[in-house]
Order: C-alpha cells, then structure tokens, then sequence
C-alpha cells in the first residue's frame, strides 16, 4: 500500500479534487491508459529490480502538463511494493529540508520530487552524492567548532519529473540511468480514460459523448478527467444525465472549450498576437503582459500545444501567428515578403 506524504498542503477545494483523482488513479501499468512505450521500458526495469530484491534505478519523466508524470510515480512505487514520498522542487529550499525526507526513507521508498527543474541549487548537489552513494554529508556546527556528519542511506529511487528537461544541470540528468519522455495522448485512448474514469465514479458516457470529450481535451489525460466532471454536473443540472455529443458539447462550449480544445486564454493569447502585434514576431513577456498570465504558464502549458497544433510557431525574434490561427479566429492572414519570411 502506498504512503503517500505530500509536503505541500491544499486548499479545500484542492484538496477534495486530488481525493478524488487518487480514487480514480490507475495502481499498476497495465491499468494505465496510453503511453504504451513508456510503460513496457518501466515494467521491464521494474520486473528485474525486484527481482533481483533490489531498489529501481532513478527515474526522470519528462513531459508537458498533464500526461501522467504523477501518477507514473504512485505506479512506480504500487508495483515496487514501496512507499511514495513525494514533494515538489520549489520547496526543497534548504538542504536540511532534503535531508529530513531522505533520513526518513525506508528500503526500496521511492522519492518523488515534481518540477524537479526547480530544485534550489545548493540542495541538488547534496541529491548528487544521495543518488550515487546513498549518503549524505551534513555541517553541524559553525566556524571552528563545525565538522561534517557522514548519513548513510537506504537505497531508494528518486523519481523526478519536469515539464523543461533543459533547465536540468547535466550532472543531475546523467544520475537518472531510466529515462521517459511522455507525449500527448490520441483521442481514442482520452476516450477510453474517459470511459474508465466515468465507470470508477459511477455513471456512463455514451461513445460519441467520450469522443467528444476527448477532442476537446488537448490531448492531455488531466483535461480528460477535468471536463468529464463538469459535463456530468451539466448533463444532471441541464438534461437528464445523459451524457452524449450533444450535451458534452454544450457543456463544454459553456465553459469556453471550442471544438478544437483551445479555451479563453488560448484565444487571448493569438489574438494578442495578431491584433496587438501584427501577426508577430513577439516576445513572450509582452505577451505575458498583456492577456496577464505569467511567463512560464504560457510557455509551459499553453504554448506546446498552439505550436503541435499549427496555430503558433516560435522563433528567434518571438512568436509568430501561424495561418491557422487567422483561420480560426475568422481573420485575413497578412501578405509577408519572401524576406520577412526568411527572417521568421
């Protein structure tokens, strides 16, 4: 059984959604949706490790928002037969912070750090000597009276996961020996999550209410389940519970979801670019500015997918509105010369 101990606490409203999407988590591989490669390189690591008895290997998921980082993790740990714990990289501020979660790690625990990208520092080079020799070295003490405490460790697995593997120090990124890059799901393995996680809370979607559903989710499993519970809450308020095309549909649609699965922010953003700064090129910290979200939201969630789907592209000199995007928004691409272009 898994213990979980999350550092960081949640408002109550946070709180009851993460109750619940631990309810609905997949606890083993072959529960989980998508991801089929990803999945067959874990199983395989994780069948030998144990084995052989011993702890798994550290493993890095990397990866946009919403893929399954997190719950790869409690996967990881359920078939490890080990405890998860888990934090965040931002709060790993102080190396005493680390070495309190690492002391308390028991055989074969795995230890998960999300956004692991922004780990203070000084505290990843004390995860440097944890990950290699399962110790660390800790100053008690201050000037001529300070000496150093060598700690052993039990052999644990660091599992980490960031959206932006670059921002990771090569040295932190050569102690991961199992790497996975997660990608975005298709519409037909959102729809089957859909349909699993309808079934685990108790009601039914019809296939053209999932498909639906699906479409709109960005390709992103998160999405999937967020929009599921607010087309059900629709489908109970607004008609008789049925959830098909048409009642996902306008739910969705009420929720500032289009067809294409981009939401309010997606459309302030191109029209941003296209009604503010010609089409582009421009930066993202003016773009930041003025639809008034933070720069790493933009890059990070919103972003990836404008640029997988066609509608935005990034260049040197900022980004750029791609053809789509005009089409979508019912406007006339600009005529740029063939040297505008190249500069682009």
């Amino acid at each position: 059984m898994t213990d979980e101990r999350v550092v960081d606490p949640d408002s109550d409203d946070e709180q009851e959604e993460t109750d619940l999407d631990r309810t609905l988590r997949p606890k083993r591989l072959d529960e989980m949706v998508g991801q089929t490669k990803v999945k067959e390189q874990l199983r395989i690591s994780v069948a030998a490790a144990r084995d052989r008895g011993e702890a798994l290997d550290h493993v890095l998921l990397s990866g946009p928002p919403g893929l399954g980082k997190t719950t790869l993790a409690h996967i990881i740990a359920n078939e490890m037969g080990a405890d998860l714990h888990s934090t965040t990289g931002p709060l790993l501020d102080r190396p005493v912070d680390l070495a309190g979660m690492l002391t308390s790690l028991g055989p074969r625990d795995v230890f998960f750090i999300d956004e692991i990208h922004r780990v203070n520092r000084e505290v990843e080079e004390y995860l440097y000597s944890a990950m290699e020799d399962f110790r660390i070295d800790i100053v008690i003490d201050q000037g001529p009276r300070a000496r150093t405490v060598n700690i052993e460790l039990e052999h644990f697995t660091l599992v980490g996961a960031t959206t932006r593997q670059g921002l990771l120090a090569a040295p932190m990124r050569s102690r991961f020996l199992i790497t996975a890059a997660l990608d975005y799901y298709d519409s037909q393995d959102l729809a089957r999550i859909v349909h699993r996680d309808a079934r685990l809370l108790g009601f039914q979607v019809a296939e053209d209410g999932a498909t639906e559903i699906a479409r709109r989710s960005r390709g992103t499993a998160r999405l999937a389940k967020r929009w599921l519970r607010r087309v059900r809450d629709y489908a109970e308020v607004e008609g008789d519970g049925t959830i098909d095309k048409e009642v996902a549909g306008a739910a969705l649609e009420l929720l500032k979801v289009d067809h294409l699965g981009l939401d309010e922010t997606d459309l302030r953003l191109l029209e941003a670019i296209i009604d503010k700064f010609e089409g582009g090129p421009v930066g993202v910290n003016n773009l930041a500015a003025v639809i008034g979200e933070e720069e790493d939201t933009l890059s990070e969630v919103y972003e990836p997918y404008l640029i997988r789907e066609g509608f935005l592209k990034r260049t040197p000199k900022g980004r750029v509105a791609m053809p789509r995007a005009y089409e979508h928004l019912g406007r006339t691409p600009p005529s740029r010369s063939d040297d505008q272009m190249n500069l682009l």
